[in-house]
């Protein structure tokens, strides 16, 4: 069982910057591929991004591209996203989630084993 808790949303104007942190219970957290999910008011959970467990391979959803960085550090058991240049559409409950099998380059929610319980962003205009 890994527990899975998230830090660093936040209200912030657009264009500005926020970097959510999740971290994990999990001594063996480097066996786990790592995703960023949202969830805005009305609508389904989306992916945002996923990291393989060395932190080779990164996948983004084209509308965060080139804003967000994922990343992680193994020695922290602890998982970031980096969100720059925000827009009023990236207010959602953000939320990390583990899986132990697969790749990171399946970006489907129903792949992943853990979540956190979601941290709120705000982005306002």
């Amino acid at each position: 069982q890994v527990h899975l808790v998230e830090s660093g949303g936040g209200l912030v104007q657009a264009g500005g910057s926020l970097r959510l942190s999740c971290a994990a219970s999990e001594r063996t957290f480097s066996t786990y591929v790592m995703g960023w999910f949202r969830q805005a008011p009305g609508k389904e959970r989306e992916f945002v991004a996923s990291i393989s467990r060395s932190a080779y391979a990164t996948y983004y959803a084209d509308s965060v591209k080139g804003r967000f960085t994922i990343s992680r550090d193994n020695a922290k058991n602890t998982a970031y996203l980096q969100m720059n240049s925000l827009k009023p559409e990236d207010t959602a409950v953000y939320y990390c989630a583990a899986k132990g099998t697969g790749v990171a380059g399946t970006k489907d929610i129903w792949t992943y084993d853990y979540w956190g319980q979601g941290t709120q962003v705000t982005v306002s205009s």
